[in-house]
């Protein structure tokens, strides 16, 4: 059994003043005030819309993020219906197979401490669902029948695109304190990138939390 960390991949290459400036073009139809634009206007336009609560004209540019995560993690992120959505599949991954090291990979919880008693009796349990699993295989189950006894750690990867208002609402709610610690875990950094990656779209957010 191997335990890794979570983590994410942006998998489109991001070009955040390009995507500033084809906003602006778009936010500017409504009201025909193209003659405004300047080489430094999309910044402080972008801001404004985001300000007034005008954030359709963010569903015109998209981003695509590979998370690495749990199972329980990956069932918050696919209620989130304004995405397309593709997930590695338990019914037809068989982790028996060598191209997955003829073992399951789980996800190390953050919140509980290396050699704590609480980490070992959930390593344990991970341990004892891994040899279940393939102890299933061996006689005769399916992949998709075995995956009943796969712990919610199993690592499974999520490949999730959304519009800039739509990640807006996901980093939103995916940061805040409330939200699952290793959902925080993925999100909270995915924002700080974004932030640095796509200037003004995402400032509000990143405030916010900070001031939590």
């Amino acid at each position: 059994m191997k335990i890794i960390k979570p983590s994410y991949e942006i998998i489109d290459q991001i070009d955040g003043q390009a995507i500033l400036k084809k906003l602006e073009l778009i936010g500017r139809v409504s009201h025909k005030s193209e003659g405004k634009i300047t080489e430094t206007s999309a910044a402080p336009f972008v801001k404004k819309l985001i300000q007034l609560g005008d954030e359709s004209v963010l569903e015109h540019v998209s981003i695509t993020v590979r998370f690495i995560c749990d199972r329980g993690i990956s069932h918050e992120l696919v209620r989130h219906r304004l995405a397309a959505i593709t997930q590695e599949s338990t019914r037809c991954c068989n982790y028996s197979q060598g191209k997955f090291g003829d073992e399951i990979t789980v996800i190390r919880p953050d919140f509980l401490k290396e050699g704590s008693f609480k980490y070992v009796i959930w390593r344990y349990a991970c341990m004892y669902a891994e040899q279940a699993y393939f102890h299933l295989l061996e006689n005769g189950a399916t992949p998709e029948e075995a995956r009943a006894v796969l712990p919610n750690s199993l690592k499974t990867e999520v490949i999730m695109t959304c519009n800039l208002r739509e990640w807006r609402h996901i980093l939103s709610l995916r940061t805040n304190k409330r939200a699952h610690p290793q959902m925080r875990e993925l999100m909270i950094p995915l924002l700080h990138e974004l932030q640095n990656r796509v200037p003004v779209v995402f400032d509000d957010i990143v405030e916010r939390i900070n001031h939590e």
